[in-house]
């Protein structure tokens, strides 16, 4: 019950659960790797190196062994409960929510329906391979739209938005539904969000096109952030 709870939650709050391409079976046994700080609590700059993690900033670590790098000014926090894995929200200094990580998702989708898309950014993330299934492709970063260009956003058949997916490169003009989830014991798991004009601060007259406007989000400051954060998603350096 808590795990439906969850992946319902996501599907409303990022609209990347909507469907995508055949997706990867989640791993059938697999244990996380062990946390070095106490679960939901962020330490000054710990786990990665001082010349990759900007001065100031903070790090946040599950109870289920991810860690990431977040800027100063901004909150990461997982309010617990019933609902299964990690569940943290990550709101920038006024409040807006800038990126959500959700663990203990079921993966898998279909897809049903194909849409114009575009790749703003990508990078491969070595660091979140699971041992045993590089067979089954290196987790990216991405940032990417699908739908008309012309369009309101975000909806349904028009989104932008920015995460970590296993699915491989688009090559066709058509592409399937973004898929923004990994693999990740016990199943499966999510770090992104959704492109809002609302919230996401971009540079530009509102009446723009939707897409248009992600496009030119692509360059600020405050995307450039996110990504940072995103890409720093690693498991937990084990204790030794």
């Amino acid at each position: 019950m808590g795990q439906a709870r969850q992946t319902a939650g996501t599907a409303l709050g990022l609209v990347l659960l909507l469907g995508g391409c055949a997706a990867p079976a989640a791993p059938t046994e697999s244990a996380a790797p062990a946390s070095t700080t106490a679960p939901g609590s962020p330490t000054t700059g710990t786990g990665t190196p001082s010349e990759e993690t900007p001065s100031g900033w903070q790090t946040f670590t599950t109870s289920d062994g991810l860690s990431f790098d977040y800027p100063p000014g901004w909150t990461a926090r997982d309010p617990g409960g019933d609902l299964g894995g990690a569940f943290v929200d990550v709101t920038n200094a006024a409040g807006k929510p800038m990126a959500q990580l959700r663990t203990n998702i079921v993966t898998g989708a279909e897809c049903t329906v194909q849409y114009p898309y575009e790749v703003y950014d990508s990078q491969p993330l070595q660091a979140l391979v699971e041992p045993g299934s590089a067979d089954r492709g290196v987790p990216r970063y991405v940032f990417e739209s699908r739908g008309d260009g012309t369009g309101p956003g975000p909806s349904q058949n028009t989104t932008a938005a920015y995460g970590v997916t296993m699915m491989p490169d688009e090559t066709g003009p058509l592409a399937c539904p973004m898929f923004h989830l990994f693999l990740w014991p016990p199943s499966g798991a999510l770090f992104g969000g959704t492109y809002n004009p609302a919230n996401n601060l971009t540079p530009g007259p509102a009446s723009l096109p939707y897409l248009e406007k992600a496009k030119r989000y692509a360059g600020t400051e405050e995307y450039q952030t996110i990504r940072k954060m995103i890409t720093s998603l690693r498991p937990a350096k084990a204790t030794g």
